[in-house]
């Protein structure tokens, strides 16, 4: 079958609609691939490039990416910063101070892959966990980190 046979149907949803579905086929077992928006995970996680691949709750350490939805209906996609007993606090790896604090049991699922030029990168391995832990030691310098990222495209 030739390209121009293949028809694809868009269904438009808005964030609502999207995000509650999203959470319904994490919760029935299904992983969810999709494609990031915005700068707030900038660097490691890039605006339109990227996608993310989110599965279900499961362990979450200082380091996971989780997309959660917050007390106010928005939904964020940031990595965990610091964990307390039975909160959060999450963080963007673009934001240079804005954090959120949630509940665990607002996790809607885990980012296990991102998917960058054709390739899996495995978020749970210990080399980007190192990397997602060096940038957090790195926060008083992010802003001049975060310029030369876009500066030279990185």
């Amino acid at each position: 079958m030739c390209q121009e046979e293949m028809q694809t149907e868009k269904l438009w949803l808005n964030n609502a609609q999207f995000f509650e579905e999203i959470g319904r086929m994490l919760q029935n077992g299904h992983s969810v691939t999709m494609r990031a928006k915005g700068n707030s995970m900038f660097p490691f996680i890039r605006d339109e490039r990227d996608s993310v691949v989110l599965q279900g709750r499961r362990d979450i350490a200082v380091g996971s990416i989780v997309l959660v939805r917050l007390q106010n209906g928005s939904y964020v996609l940031h990595r965990v910063y610091r964990l307390e007993k039975e909160a959060m606090v999450l963080m963007g790896d673009g934001n240079l101070y804005a954090t959120e604090r949630c509940r665990r049991n607002e996790v809607v699922g885990v980012a296990v892959k991102i998917i960058r030029d054709g390739r899996f990168v495995d978020c749970t391995s210990r080399k980007e966990l190192f990397r997602a832990r060096v940038w957090r030691k790195l926060l008083p310098l992010r802003r001049v980190l975060l310029y030369l990222c876009r500066r030279w495209r990185i």
